[in-house]
């Protein structure tokens, strides 16, 4: 259990994605489950982390080290339940997933956002990540993201 939060941090399994999924278009206030397919619970699971209290799953992270970039880690999504914001949950999963990356040797952790999560950017940006200004295109034509970098 982690001191901060309350919340116990698991590594994740496959058997989490039903549960992710249920919860994530809420969490989120918008459809974004096409962005978490299956496949990275069947694949990253290992990388990937559950907050979880009494009350059941409350955060999740979904993480893997790069096997392109040797030094580089990325975590592809996170969430965390409305009712558990504000208490710590999201930094204890990043660092948690620092502590992996560092464990793999990996230097640099990515992610990208939205240009309008305003929210995540200035989350990204407390953690001491470098936030970008939109790129266009990023992820096809017409599709600005923002990419956040950080040495870990």
């Amino acid at each position: 259990m982690t001191r901060a939060t309350g919340h116990t941090l698991r590594t994740a399994t496959p058997a989490d994605y039903d549960a992710i999924a249920a919860v994530v278009d809420e969490w989120w206030g918008r459809p974004v489950l096409p962005s978490l397919p299956r496949l990275f619970l069947d694949h990253f699971h290992q990388t990937s982390l559950i907050a979880e209290s009494p009350a059941g799953m409350s955060g999740f992270l979904i993480g893997f080290m790069s096997p392109s970039e040797p030094d580089q880690a990325y975590i592809h999504f996170v969430g965390v339940s409305r009712g558990a914001r504000a208490s710590g949950i999201a930094r204890s999963m990043y660092e948690r997933f620092f502590d992996m990356a560092r464990h793999h040797d990996r230097r640099i952790v990515n992610a990208i956002t939205s240009p309008v999560n305003e929210t995540s950017k200035a989350f990204h940006h407390r953690m001491g990540f470098t936030v970008s200004d939109p790129i266009p295109d990023y992820n096809g034509p017409g599709t600005k993201l923002v990419t956040f970098t950080r040495t870990i």
